[in-house]
């Protein structure tokens, strides 16, 4: 069963180039699984090679119809959010700049 757009042999190379290629692991795997669901697998076979389950190969196959290339990216803002606001961050290179023994000694304490 398709589920997704037949695409054209120009979208398919650069889907073939993303795979080989892209610097992100997400992005290479979910190229890949585009590639492999034009041969004609199955959601079931899909989700046995990935290892992911049926909604996550759905939002693969979603962000691509949506977005095209940018959908296989993940999007900005996901994952934890930072502890340490710009400013602390900032405090905190001042002091290893003005106390760099006894950061030192601090980081192998720990």
């Amino acid at each position: 069963m398709q589920f997704m757009r037949e695409l054209n042999p120009e979208t398919l190379r650069l889907l073939q180039r993303l795979y080989r290629q892209s610097r992100h692991h997400q992005v290479r795997q979910r190229a890949h699984c585009l590639i492999l669901s034009t041969q004609s697998l199955t959601i079931a076979q899909l989700i046995g090679i990935f290892g992911v389950t049926r909604k996550t190969v759905y939002n693969w196959f979603s962000a691509w119809e949506e977005r095209g290339v940018v959908g296989l990216y993940d999007r900005p803002g996901r994952g934890r959010k930072p502890t340490l606001t710009s400013v602390q961050k900032e405090q905190i290179r001042e002091w290893a700049k003005q106390y760099p023994k006894q950061l030192r000694q601090l980081v192998t304490i720990s």
